[in-house]
């Protein structure tokens, strides 16, 4: 599913090249839960970035669902970022669209059949418990509410990944208790998923398989 051997990343200020990931090697499977961990500024965000093809590294190798990110050619990226949900802290909802039309301009813009869409968006509505909210707009919505919504909208597709970065970072501990469950059962549901959290006694309380960076450094693989 998602192999990393010897990744470095690293930034260039001025003539001084700075490194945001040294090292980095780690396997993970199909169907796991993976909590991807450390301080700001350890390097988490950039290697989420890699994963999803949206930067590069400067040195190693890395696969994610078959596809080889140092060879792949510019017109299968798109082909892979069909195959990833991706969820950010701010759960960037399109503010003048209801809850639905923020879903379905998802399957919309990958040119789904227009009798799909609707059970499609229901399914995925479900699945974070907001069905009875599609008719809202994100400003009607709370904050626990809209992070559902990205939720739904990273899922809607199906993806057999899904990455998440921060996405409780700005919510008060229920809040956040309550995302991580429906993350959860996304994976019980068979999605492999990969989070990304500063919050070390939240990461801890998951009691998942635990991914620790320092400096950019994999220090600990617990779990």
């Amino acid at each position: 599913m998602i192999e990393l051997h010897g990744v470095w990343k690293a930034f260039s200020v001025g003539p001084v090249k700075i490194p945001a990931l040294s090292d980095v090697s780690f396997r993970i499977s199909r169907g796991e839960f993976v909590i991807l961990t450390g301080a700001s500024g350890a390097g988490k965000t950039t290697l989420l970035r890699l994963l999803y093809r949206d930067d590069v590294p400067t040195d190693g190798q890395i696969d994610v669902l078959g596809h080889d990110l140092i060879k792949i050619r510019r017109s299968e990226v798109a082909t892979l970022r069909r195959s990833i949900g991706v969820v950010f802290q701010d759960s960037k909802l399109l503010p003048g669209r209801t809850v639905y039309e923020n879903i379905a301009f998802v399957l919309r813009v990958l040119g789904t059949p227009r009798n799909e869409i609707t059970g499609r968006v229901f399914d995925s509505l479900r699945a974070v418990g907001l069905s009875s909210r599609a008719q809202a707009y994100p400003a009607q919505l709370s904050q626990g509410e809209a992070q559902r919504v990205a939720l739904a909208r990273a899922i809607v597709r199906r993806p057999p990944l899904l990455l998440a970065d921060e996405p409780t970072g700005n919510l008060d501990d229920a809040m956040a208790a309550e995302i991580l469950e429906v993350i959860k059962d996304i994976c019980i549901s068979g999605t492999t998923v990969v989070l990304a959290t500063h919050q070390l006694r939240l990461a801890a309380a998951m009691k998942r398989r635990t991914l620790v960076l320092e400096a950019g450094r994999l220090v600990k693989d617990q779990g």
